[in-house]
């Protein structure tokens, strides 16, 4: 066993651990770790996201928190779990989020639109998403990943191998996520069970009418906008101070000058509209005209590097059913073994039939003729967006995989499709949608897949037995994630601001302008001008748009996480090993803090769904306490973040 050597080709390179023989991999130890850190975060990534819109990357947490409970195992009844077991369980739980991320893009519209989608309509649709991105990704392995090591360098893959050694070598704690697990879960039990303060402060502005600032003071954005860095974190907050310090006051002016009501609140005036009022009923199409506008052109940027993906990954589909048609697989060497092609071929077309022939997949209402045409299209779109996000992912990492872009992309061009046919009716939005899940899933995990590869590629895996645990970790989270989403969905309202879902919405949006004009274009078309603004000052506008659509109390914690970052990081410009030591530390504890607060959230919410919402301790803070408190036990959080951060 070695270090990985610092190599800018694969001449030379050897992996970590060269022979595997006596060395302990596809476990069913692995597997079910793996499944159940899978289950938690999946769960949890689908909370956040239908709360602020993003998911974050999990592979380093669940590979730090596997090597902490096979230790802990390992104190009970001896026996030491290898790194390439470790690797396996971060391989099949890290599939839950990639999942979760394109399920909520997509599957709360239904609800939305009045649809009571079944658990195993859901979970069928994550699921064949899932097995997708996985198959389509197989054939793309040996050239993305081994013959493009030191010019690609997968972020994330790599920092999770590092983490592995690490753990591997000098046996690495996992205090900071459990940490922030656990401060995660406490918080929002006393928040959303016992309340005993509030989780969202908002203060109306003096002199400007309808202006107002707010914060959402929980763990667990805190944690997303130490993850996101300070730069995004500005640039999103700064869209949330254009909606709720400018636009919603311009609106408020506007309503005061003319009684009237416009176009979409019904009869309602806007003067007598508070400032979430405002936000629903119109800056939201500002917002989502402004986000698609950031996804579209996200894709734009990213056609060459699409077409040369797929290009390349066509002719290593070409050369791999060459070789194998010389049975040259067979003499490969473990590190350098896939799934078979006729298993890939075999699992596509079972799930293209599936889609095909099972009227209820996509939706109740949908015809033969639609599925006819859904069908092949999801195969095209999954196809061509998994070789996209495998490469693309390669280079700027999960976090900035544009999925969203690919969503809408595939929602557009389907929904033009539908009505050129004439098919506008609910259960055509319906199909619709269902196809850009699959497709959302697939595009999104592919991503995750690849990554994955990555690690197992730096510690010596055998990648056909990461590519099953990766298969199995999209089977066993489908239902799961799927469950939360049903739960959820349930007790809380999608579109509210317990649970904004705005990704959803977005889709919804795209989809209803496509098929039906009952949308204000108008509002849309001022989104656009503000994406293409920030891109005419070299701001990013897909940050900016998400943060002009979500609301402000959303954005400000995350900009506190941000700063923490940025200060930390300040402190140690002249020693960069520390400074990727504590920053590595802020996210373990940041995702921990994530993970703890949507796991009890999932859980209050079962509560709630079977046994009525809870009723809390009956007391409250008399205003203006109530808001200090909040306000007071969020520094501490902040504070506990920074200490963690910098002292860990």
């Amino acid at each position: 066993m070695k270090e990985i050597p610092a190599t800018n080709g694969k001449e030379d390179f050897q992996p970590y651990i060269t022979d595997s023989r006596g060395v302990a991999e596809f476990t069913i130890k692995a597997i079910l770790v793996g499944a159940f850190f899978g289950i938690l975060f999946g769960a949890a990534n689908a909370y956040l996201g239908l709360l602020v819109g993003i998911t974050v990357s999990t592979s380093i947490p669940v590979a730090v928190m596997s090597v902490g409970l096979f230790r802990f195992i390992q104190k009970i009844s001896g026996g030491r779990a290898s790194i390439l077991e470790s690797n396996i369980a971060q391989t099949t739980g890290s599939a839950s989020s990639s999942l979760a991320s394109g399920v909520i893009f997509t599957i709360p519209a239904l609800y939305l639109w009045g649809f009571d989608p079944s658990l195993w309509q859901m979970a069928g649709l994550a699921l064949a998403g899932g097995l997708l991105g996985v198959l389509f990704m197989i054939p793309l392995r040996r050239f993305l990943i081994k013959e493009e090591h030191g010019r690609l360098p997968y972020p994330e893959g790599t920092a999770c191998a590092k983490v592995l050694i690490s753990s591997d070598k000098k046996g690495a704690s996992a205090k900071n996520v459990f940490l922030g697990l656990g401060i995660g879960l406490v918080y929002k039990f006393v928040t959303g069970m016992l309340f005993l303060w509030k989780e969202k402060v908002a203060v109306n502005l003096p002199f400007i009418n309808k202006a107002q600032l707010g914060l959402n003071a929980t763990p667990a954005l805190l944690g997303v906008g130490y993850i996101l860095g300070f730069r995004i974190a500005t640039i999103m907050v700064a869209g949330g101070l254009i909606s709720w310090l400018f636009l919603i006051p311009l609106f408020g002016y506007y309503g005061d000058q003319w009684a009237g009501s416009l176009f979409p609140a019904g009869e309602t005036s806007i003067s007598s509209m508070d400032p979430s009022t405002i936000w629903n009923n119109y800056i939201r199409y500002i917002g989502a005209g402004a986000v698609a506008f950031g996804g579209i052109i996200t894709i734009i940027r990213s056609i060459p590097t699409m077409i040369r993906s797929f290009k390349i990954g066509m002719e290593q589909i070409k050369s791999r059913i060459e070789k194998n048609r010389r049975g040259e697989e067979d003499q490969t060497e473990r590190v350098d073994q896939d799934l078979s092609l006729k298993y890939v071929l075999f699992g596509v077309i079972i799930i293209v039939l599936a889609i095909l022939l099972i009227p209820r997949l996509l939706g109740h209402g949908t015809t033969f003729s639609m599925r006819l045409i859904a069908a092949p299209g999801i195969a095209i779109f999954a196809f061509f967006f998994v070789t996209v996000s495998s490469r693309i992912v390669g280079l700027i990492g999960v976090s900035s995989n544009p999925t969203s872009g690919m969503t809408i992309v595939t929602l557009l061009a389907i929904s033009m499709i539908f009505v050129g046919l004439g098919w506008t009716d609910i259960a055509s939005k319906a199909a619709v949608l269902t196809v850009g899940t699959v497709v959302a899933v697939a595009a999104s995990i592919a991503g995750d897949t690849s990554q994955d590869l990555k690690t197992g590629f730096l510690v010596g895996a055998t990648p056909s037995k990461q590519q099953i645990s990766e298969l199995i970790g999209a089977a066993s989270s489908a239902v799961a994630v799927c469950f939360a989403i049903t739960i959820l969905a349930k007790t809380y309202t999608f579109g509210s601001e317990q649970l904004p879902a705005p990704q959803a919405l977005l889709m919804k949006t795209i989809i209803e302008g496509v098929l039906e004009t009952g949308i204000p274009w108008g509002l849309v078309l001022i989104g656009v001008g503000f994406g293409v603004l920030a891109e005419l000052v070299r701001i990013p506008s897909l940050p900016f748009a998400v943060g002009i659509y979500l609301p402000v109390s959303t954005m400000t914690p995350i900009f506190f996480g941000g700063a923490i970052r940025k200060y930390i990081e300040s402190r140690q410009k002249h020693d960069a090993a520390e400074r990727v030591r504590r920053r590595e530390a802020g996210v373990l504890f940041g995702s921990g803090l994530i993970g703890g607060q949507g796991f009890a959230s999932v859980i209050i919410a079962f509560y709630a769904f079977y046994a009525g919402a809870p009723k809390g301790l009956g007391f409250e803070w008399p205003a203006p306490w109530g808001d200090l408190v909040s306000f007071a036990i969020f520094l501490i959080l902040g504070y506990v973040l920074f200490r963690r951060t910098r002292f860990s």
